[in-house]
């Protein structure tokens, strides 16, 4: 004996193996056996085998009309048997009985279902209905299919242009533009930024990049919104000779630096930051614009910056203008490297120039600085600087229990045209980053960060603090060691123009400077203030996502450099597994296929150094300038 049963939304046919009072076992054609309950029986048969069944009637299914079938129909529920009976005239066959189930159920326009083996006709209107939109789907099915078929031609239908530049961020995926593209991706096996680019939607791989980037996180644009500065408060005003030190294509000076001789080897040295916390207070629109984008974005050849170009203009310590600053004083023996005393203030400070390191880096080197007859632009500066930072150094050295290594090259991308052109040149030049001008600047701003730091946290104030320990850096609201720097406490406050972090902790000093120990009661900030653990969270995700697209595109312009100057071969050293530093340019590809070394061999290069190697760089190695 053998059944016809529903499993799990279609019909089978197998032999009994045995029955209980609820259940049956079956057999299949292959042996295997399965348990079904009686309920889901809809017929039992013997005579035939139930594949050769199940085949006639399939067969007998495709032939019968669904119109005429619906016709026949009665009004109310029925059966599937008694339908075959009245159908075909006479007591149907199994194979005519099963014929008509499957057809019944594959037909749920026509027929609705209502049981195990029973069904009713669909009114006809109902049935016009779905019978209009089984029609328009169809219409639809073959339009996707027409899109599809010519984007795998090369060719972008018109109806997909304007959605087609929303597919790489938050496509609409119920759209038929999209499916159709979904299919063609698939079909094609191609990235859908590669076949973006051969359908012309995007006229080369950058505009890919700043495209799907600034879609995501500046939907509305970058343009920084001018808002109403609240007027600067009353300063005194310090005559202090200052200058700022930076690369030629910085735009919004932060810091300055000062050094006023007291008397034989004692100086103060003066470490001024531009202070838009004066005018931007918590909760300002100007703030809220500044906390919606967390840190100027930079990129080769353009910026997207925190502020209004106003209100930078304002602030930044740009020469022969009177500007707003925060300053830190430290008075030490600049010989010894003994601090004596430290002062914090707002004032006015009026910048004497500002000098640009491409211009000194030349003359300005290790030997001119210690060499007190040699020659050097503006040795009243630079010395007292220099002597009191090598001693700050070699002080945070003791504590890290190993000299800094600040041998490697680092690069500024240099842009000759618009920075959204691919065929703009680009220029790379290096800098060691252990230069002496770039030691005297990072040393006054690691002490800035090291002395506010510890200032906030006397005052019962507090802030947002970097720390590193156990080779793990994170932010906090507390004071923690920097075990990479060598310092008890870290907290970003020199770069307020580009960094929100740096202005929450400048609204905190600047409280402390003006309130002292009553600041606790009159700062931005509380002890607790949960908001600061909100910034902390947010600056974090949003300064990750800034960094990844710049060094994305660092590595766009490294790969266009390498095109623009038609170079194939570069040297390189391996700094682990496959993975190659190339020396000429700021660019790690990876190198597969390399021969293993030798055990012997791999483990003493491991702690002398990196292994040197010849690159050839062909259109088809990961990495060339000829991908995306």
């Amino acid at each position: 004996m053998y059944v016809v049963f529903e499993d799990d939304g279609s019909f089978k046919a197998e032999k009994i193996h045995s029955e209980a009072d609820s259940t049956l076992q079956v057999e299949s054609a292959s042996g295997k056996r399965s348990k079904i309950k009686r309920n889901a029986v809809i017929f039992t048969f013997d005579g035939i085998e139930p594949q050769a069944m199940l085949e006639q009637a399939r067969a007998m299914s495709e032939e019968l009309d669904l119109q005429f079938l619906w016709e026949c129909a009665p009004q109310d529920e029925f059966s599937a048997q008694d339908l075959a009976r009245d159908y075909v005239g006479h007591e149907p066959s199994i194979s005519e009985k099963t014929a008509i189930l499957l057809r019944l159920h594959s037909a749920p326009a026509y027929f609705h279902r209502k049981g195990k083996g029973h069904y009713k006709a669909a009114p006809a209107d109902i049935l016009q209905a779905a019978l209009a939109a089984l029609e328009k789907k169809q219409r639809q099915a073959e339009q996707q299919q027409a899109w599809t078929d010519a984007m795998l031609a090369g060719a972008l239908p018109e109806e997909l242009r304007e959605a087609a530049r929303t597919f790489l961020i938050r496509p609409d995926k119920n759209t038929l533009q999209w499916k159709a593209f979904e299919k063609a991706l698939a079909e094609s096996g191609k990235t859908a930024e590669t076949l973006l680019l051969e359908l012309g939607v995007y006229p080369h791989a950058l505009a890919v990049h700043m495209d799907r980037f600034l879609k995501q996180h500046f939907p509305k644009g970058t343009a920084v919104p001018e808002l109403d500065i609240p007027p600067i408060p009353e300063l005194p005003a310090s005559d202090v000779v200052a200058y700022s030190i930076d690369d030629i294509s910085t735009t919004e000076i932060d810091d300055a630096l000062s050094a006023t001789h007291i008397e034989g080897d004692l100086y103060r040295i003066g470490v001024h930051i531009a202070a838009p916390a004066l005018v931007v207070t918590r909760d300002s629109d100007l703030d809220k614009l500044a906390r919606s984008r967390m840190s100027t974005l930079y990129m080769p050849g353009d910026k997207i910056p925190m502020q209004s170009d106003t209100l930078i203009s304002m602030f930044s310590l740009d020469a022969g203008k009177q500007v707003p600053a925060l300053s830190l004083y430290i008075t030490a023996n600049v010989a010894t490297g003994e601090i004596q005393e430290t002062v914090t203030r707002a004032e006015t400070i009026t910048i004497c120039e500002n000098l640009r390191i491409d211009d000194l880096v030349a003359q300005v080197t290790r030997e001119a600085l210690e060499e007190q007859t040699a020659a050097l632009p503006y040795a009243e500066l630079f010395r007292p600087l220099w002597k009191l930072g090598q001693h700050l150094k070699t002080a945070r050295e003791q504590v890290r229990g190993k000299p800094e290594n600040n041998n490697r090259t680092e690069y500024t991308f240099r842009l000759h045209g618009p920075a959204d052109d691919p065929d703009s040149v680009i220029e790379l030049i290096p800098r060691q980053r252990n230069a002496p001008l770039d030691q005297i600047v990072a040393e006054y701003m690691i002490l800035a960060n090291t002395q506010w730091g510890g200032y906030l946290n006397e005052h019962g104030l507090p802030g947002i603090y970097r720390s590193q320990q156990m080779g793990r850096a994170r932010m906090s609201t507390h004071p923690l060691p920097h075990e990479s720097i060598g310092v008890p406490q870290y907290a970003w406050t020199t770069s307020p123009l580009r960094r929100y972090v740096d202005l929450v902790n400048q609204r905190q000093i600047l409280a402390a400077a003006e309130h002292g120990v009553s600041a606790r009661l009159v700062a931005p900030f509380k002890p607790k203030d949960a908001d600061l653990y909100a910034i902390i969270g947010a600056f974090d995700s949003q300064y990750m996502l800034w960094h990844e697209f710049q060094s994305r595109l660092e590595r766009y312009w490294c790969l266009r450099w390498l095109t623009q100057q038609s170079r194939t071969r570069l040297h390189g050293s391996f700094i682990r597994d496959n993975l190659v530093r190339l020396e000429e340019i700021p660019l790690v590809i990876e190198v597969n296929g390399y021969p293993s070394l030798n055990a012997m061999i791999a483990l003493p290069l491991m702690y002398a150094a990196p292994m040197s190697c010849h690159c050839t760089l062909t259109p088809n190695m990961p990495g060339s300038p000829n991908q995306t």
